[in-house]
């Protein structure tokens, strides 16, 4: 599978022996269809009554101190779309069928959204035929009056652990306003750093989350083609989120860390720059103060 960042200096290549390589890039240089696929799982995440109260331990929590579980959960999104020019916002192409597919494995159907946009979630295993495998290879499919458009990420990410959220307690002190650092995973067996992505949600007693109060997931189009052109933000070994992400006191908050591996175009006929996720996340329980 090509991963390829054209520059000027592309025409070198011609004089070296990869005719077939050149030949299928210089196609999904010209390619009209584009494609954004996500493959995101996050784990079941268990939260104390302790960090929602924001009590000492040992102190009694009301109603037995009941922890509250928040579902598992893999959602799959496909875009698809034509472009017109490098910096346009790509139009959706409705009518199509999208798949997605492990190697070797069943290809699950997406739902219709419009506007472009397929989808399917399964929350806490309501739907089985949508899994996430570690080390597994992923196509995404748009298949259209007979034609198919195909993008691939190669060996999907193991969970990436993130010590700082998980201290004995449970769950993190955090004071409101400040800014919150921590540490990524050390990468091992010559292997690139995975793009880390952050959403910070609050969440309620009862434990309905929130809209987020930080984001640094692309979530246009463009963002994503932007993202395949200049990944190295996502790929810092220590992860900073501003204070405004934490703007009350006394309240609990979800940082959700995906450690997600970046694909590309497979089939010839789509352009070289689209954008194809997979990952899972590590989720640390956040109380302020």
């Amino acid at each position: 599978m090509k991963r390829i960042l054209v520059s000027a200096a592309v025409t070198a290549l011609f004089l070296a022996p990869l005719a077939c390589d050149l030949e299928k890039t210089g196609a999904q240089l010209t390619a009209e269809h584009v494609m954004v696929g996500t493959l995101l799982a996050t784990p079941e995440v268990e939260v104390s009554a302790l960090a929602l109260a924001g009590v000492d331990g040992g102190v009694s929590v009301p109603d037995g101190g009941d922890a509250i579980v928040i579902p598992a959960q893999t959602a799959a999104l496909v875009f698809f779309g034509t472009r017109s020019g490098e910096n346009s916002q790509p139009s959706g192409v409705t009518g199509a069928t999208a798949t997605l597919q492990p190697q070797g494995g069943q290809a699950t159907a997406l739902n219709e959204d419009g506007s472009g946009s397929y989808s399917r979630t399964n929350v806490g295993g309501s739907d089985s035929a949508l899994t996430y495998a570690s080390g597994a290879t992923y196509q995404f499919i748009a298949a259209r009056n007979g034609t198919r458009y195909v993008g691939q990420v190669d060996d999907a990410p193991v969970q990436e652990a993130i010590t700082r959220f998980h201290p004995p307690e449970g769950f993190v002190r955090h004071a409101s306003g400040t800014a919150l650092s921590f540490e990524r995973a050390a990468v091992s067996g010559g292997k690139e750093r995975t793009l880390g992505f952050v959403t910070v949600v609050p969440l309620s007693s009862d434990g309905s989350k929130g809209e987020p109060t930080y984001s640094n997931v692309p979530t246009t189009p463009v963002e994503f083609l932007q993202l395949v052109a200049v990944p190295g933000s996502y790929r810092e070994a220590q992860v900073t989120i501003p204070g405004s992400a934490f703007p009350q006191s006394n309240k609990t908050y979800l940082v959700i860390f995906q450690a997600v591996r970046l694909g590309g175009a497979e089939s010839d006929n789509l352009f070289i720059g689209s954008a194809l996720l997979a990952g899972t996340a590590d989720v640390g329980v956040i109380r302020t103060n």
